[in-house]
């Protein structure tokens, strides 16, 4: 009776283990706390050598900074500011950010979903900015706000993906006067992980902090970050009233701006690695220091997008092996200042999700993966260089991005000397397949992807010979059935729609940036 029992016992905890990996696992993963050695080309000469000429470039070229409160805020921090152009003595700058903290945790409105960020942590962070996307039957189109609504449901699907982003897809149906305030909404309705701010406009940017307020309230915002900015930079060396003002609403209120220059190597920075990355950081630097001038101690983040041009056709290319080496350079850089960085990911340049999709994407995540970036944007649905989100990308990016992280996790030791016991038990010739350890720990010991198929040709050309695209689009299909919003508090919710109607009545809908209401 006891064997029975036992054996009964067993079954059961089979066919457990079988419902359990069956069914989508959709927890989302902690922040990635990177175990890899990091790639680091350049030695301490190389790397003071790229300080000391971005230092000369800010010294005696000087930043142009277009906003006369930036100006005057130089004026008063010490700057020598001749016109729109603003000359930094490095001692400034060392001093300004030094201040910058290295380390914050991210507050997600579930607070379970929260975030350690900076030194060893990272988070995988959706594309945003297309607009176009390529849809659940792969058609090419302008997006509405329903599709961005699809889109912050996957992400908040997506295990591997930390942030729903912002507008991963532009919503053409709205009014781009008031599509910051619908945008922003529905970060926070549709999923409960922490998300990216509008910064399109001073007066958008304030309207998002006032609404991550309702979310959140004053207080904890002063605490920790519970949102992220971006502010690009017009390279070379101009930083412009938008982002500018964009990034003093966000600082004020002790928000992270990513302070990102907008590299097209060769185009708008020299024909050369090196130099690029010595005026790339002489640019981040300036905006950096800037949002220590605007609030002392407050949160902000080494940024960049990095492309290089084709110097055939002038087009932007991705996944190419300086855009690499830059990423490994720009990480040196950061870590020698102390900040935390963001890159770019997945990025692609192919018309389809075909072959040079996968080839470009996976160049570039294992560059940025091995060079320690912290905010790993754009990580799903880029294509055709950011000008279309494609939904089946966007799924297979996601699960890349848990290959990623699974690999940048590195060795797991914990379960060496059990084992290695096992080694022993099977002896020369067996096999492991039914040994304890491993029915224990199979499910854990190999990353096992759902959306690729590696199966014989034999068994994928009897379910029918279904490529990756068609896979994916129908996994995305079943994750948006399942999909259970993650409710707001009544009251909130209330806040949140009545501030927006309020924003609507008051700011003119057209189709232009709101800087005036």
């Amino acid at each position: 009776m006891a064997d029975s029992n036992d054996r009964k016992a067993r079954a059961g905890g089979r066919g457990a283990r079988k419902a359990l990996r069956s069914a989508p696992d959709l927890g989302m993963l902690p922040a990635l706390k990177r175990g890899l050695p990091l790639c680091e080309p350049m030695d301490q000469d190389q790397v003071e050598r790229i300080d000391d000429a971005s230092m000369a470039i800010l010294e005696e070229v000087g930043v142009i900074f277009r906003d006369d409160i930036a100006l005057e805020d130089w004026k008063r921090a010490g700057a020598d500011v001749r016109g729109e152009r603003v000359h930094l003595d490095r001692g400034l700058v060392r001093e300004l950010i030094s201040s910058i903290p290295s380390d914050w945790t991210y507050r997600a409105r579930n607070p379970e979903r929260s975030l350690p960020f900076g030194g060893k942590h990272s988070i995988f962070v959706p594309m945003t900015g297309a607009p176009f996307l390529r849809d659940l039957d792969d058609v090419r189109r302008w997006p509405t706000m329903a599709d961005l609504n699809m889109f912050h449901k996957l992400a908040h699907m997506s295990p591997a993906l930390h942030s729903t982003a912002h507008h991963i897809v532009e919503p053409m149906d709205m009014k781009v006067s008031h599509r910051h305030l619908h945008i922003t909404y529905s970060s926070m309705k549709h999923s409960d992980k922490t998300f990216m701010g509008m910064t399109t406009s001073g007066k958008n940017a304030e309207d998002v902090m006032d609404m991550c307020e309702i979310l959140f309230g004053r207080d904890v915002m002063e605490e920790t970050p519970v949102v992220t900015g971006n502010c690009n930079g017009n390279s070379p060396l101009v930083w412009d009233e938008t982002m500018l003002s964009a990034m003093r609403a966000f600082v004020k209120r002790r928000q992270p701006v990513l302070c990102s220059p907008f590299v097209l190597g060769g185009a708008n920075t020299p024909a050369s690695v090196a130099p690029a990355v010595a005026q790339l950081n002489a640019e981040a630097l300036s905006a950096l220091a800037y949002t220590q001038v605007i609030r002392k101690g407050a949160p902000a983040i080494y940024g960049h997008y990095l492309s290089t041009v084709s110097m055939k056709s002038g087009a932007p290319m991705a996944g190419t092996p300086e855009i690499s080496l830059m990423n490994f350079m720009i990480g040196q850089m950061a870590r020698f200042y102390g900040v935390p960085w963001r890159s770019s990911n997945n990025l692609g340049g192919a018309k389809t999700f075909d072959a040079q999709a996968g080839y470009e994407s996976a160049m570039t995540m294992n560059a940025v993966l091995h060079a320690g970036c912290n905010y790993i944007w754009h990580s799903a649905g880029w294509n055709e260089a950011g000008m279309h989100c494609s939904v089946a990308k966007f799924v297979v990016d996601a699960e890349m991005c848990a290959m990623g992280y699974r690999m940048a996790e590195g060795p797991r030791w914990d379960d060496f000397d059990e084992a290695l016991q096992a080694v022993r038990d099977v002896g020369p010739g067996g096999h492991y397949l039914g040994h304890p350890h491993t029915l224990e720990n199979f499910e854990r010991a190999f990353f096992m992807p759902k959306l690729f198929d590696n199966n014989s040709i034999e068994q994928w050309q009897a379910e029918g010979s279904v490529e990756i695209t068609a896979r994916a689009l129908d996994y995305a299909k079943k994750l948006l059935r399942d999909y259970e919003e993650p409710k707001l508090d009544a009251g909130i919710d209330e806040a949140l729609r009545d501030y927006i109607a309020r924003r609507e009545r008051e700011v003119p809908a057209e189709d232009a940036l709101n800087t005036e209401y």
